[in-house]
């Protein structure tokens, strides 16, 4: 299963820096996308690959934790490439249970 996703980044919430885990969230024309979830693939911004833990959420939302950069990528251009199904998307009930998880899913990416 690998899915090429590319698109625009736009604002988000910025509830993922507020965390500790900035993500670039990507306008996108919904068309064919993997299953809401959380994967381990690479992005592609200014024609450099990083390691991402990417989020398809409801409704298309898709966002990216993109491993090692930390510059502002509003309005460029991302390639989003899926390769590993980590978990469902879920809600949590803490933001603690929630950073433990996201710490969980990036060091699996990191690895990947």
């Amino acid at each position: 299963m690998q899915y090429i996703i590319s698109g625009k980044v736009i604002k988000g919430d910025e509830y993922g820096r507020k965390i500790g885990f900035p993500t670039v969230n990507l306008e996108v024309n919904l068309g064919q996308l993997p299953s809401d979830g959380v994967y381990c693939g690479m992005a592609t911004l200014d024609v450099k690959k990083y390691m991402a833990g990417i989020v398809v959420g409801p409704k298309g939302k898709i966002e990216a934790h993109i491993i090692g950069y930390s510059g502002d990528a509003y309005g460029r251009p991302v390639t989003l490439q899926i390769n590993k199904f980590l978990r469902e998307y879920k809600k949590f009930d803490s933001e603690e249970e929630l950073i433990k998880q996201i710490k969980k899913d990036i060091d699996i990416c990191s690895q990947a």
